[in-house]
């Protein structure tokens, strides 16, 4: 019978359409739309904070689409701009620190000591103005020093004195000869009784030897033994210039004196006139100018 037949209840799922309209969201749907609104929340107290207690209109985030809920673009310039505010309130604070921080100059080492600059004679110790400071090492000094200076003032007064134990011959044909030289010049020299003309290469003295210092130079042998004026001097020169030749003539007349007399050998030798002026030009060496000047060094 049709009216015995029970009425079949319609299927679970039934069509797409009704199923869109009564579907439930996913736990992870829920969780993603949580997680909007938490953010929008948390972006308004913050502009509010930042902004000074103006808090603007919450905006709920809708879900795009089926199971997935995305922030508005309200909520991302909210959240833009609250990073914005404290970045800039962060650098406002540090510029803040640094201009208020003023540069300090590194310290100088021992800039804070003051210069100590004691006077010649005066007390380090600032003892009073009417003690004379004493300097007790310069004493000492000086007094160690005393002996030496005395010592040396007495050697030369002693061999600027003429020599009184000279005993010399002075017969009418007495002659002595002697040689000296120096550098390359060679003086053969004869001493003879006379009044202390000096006869160089057939001309006198002041002729050949212009210089004072020069004349002056070949004088003291005669000079030192005191027979400057008793005693003739002829002189043969060659080789050398004029100052070796001088030399070379004072060498020789000393030489002729101690032919003279042998005992003025102590005496001549402590005076430096016997020994024989061993200074020299030196020679040419190969690759350079001179004896020692290099010629000038070109890198390129």
């Amino acid at each position: 019978m049709a009216d015995d037949e029970t009425p079949q209840a319609p299927d679970a799922e039934g069509t797409p359409e009704e199923q869109a309209e009564h579907a439930v969201p996913g736990e992870e749907a829920q969780q993603i739309a949580g997680s909007a609104e938490d953010a929008a929340l948390e972006a308004a107290q913050e502009a509010q904070e930042a902004g000074g207690g103006q808090a603007p209109e919450p905006v709920s985030a809708e879900p795009a689409g089926e199971g997935h809920a995305v922030p508005t673009a309200d909520a991302q310039e909210i959240a833009g701009s609250t990073e914005d505010a404290a970045l800039e309130a962060a650098q406002e604070a540090e510029e803040e620190e640094t201009e208020q921080a003023p540069r300090e100059k590194p310290a100088v080492p021992g800039a804070h000591l003051e210069v100590d600059i004691v006077l010649e004679g005066a007390d380090p110790l600032g003892r009073g103005e009417d003690e004379v400071y004493e300097d007790r090492y310069a004493e000492e000094a000086d007094e160690q020093a005393a002996p030496v200076a005395e010592a040396e003032q007495e050697e030369e007064e002693t061999l600027t004195q003429p020599i009184s134990t000279a005993a010399i011959d002075l017969a009418s044909g007495a002659r002595y000869r002697a040689t000296g030289k120096r550098k390359t010049a060679i003086a053969r020299v004869t001493l003879r009784p006379g009044t202390g003309t000096y006869l160089v290469n057939g001309r006198t003295l002041e002729q050949h030897f212009p210089r004072n210092t020069l004349q002056r130079n070949i004088r003291q042998p005669l000079e030192t033994v005191g027979y400057e004026d008793r005693m003739d001097v002829v002189a043969r020169l060659h080789g050398g210039g004029i100052s070796a030749q001088a030399g070379a003539l004072r060498h020789g007349v000393s030489r002729a004196l101690l032919e003279a007399d042998p005992n003025l050998r102590g005496e001549l030798k402590r005076r430096g006139f016997l020994t024989r002026d061993s200074r020299a030009k030196e020679r040419k060496k190969a690759g350079l100018k001179k004896a020692r000047k290099r010629p000038q060094f070109s890198k390129r």
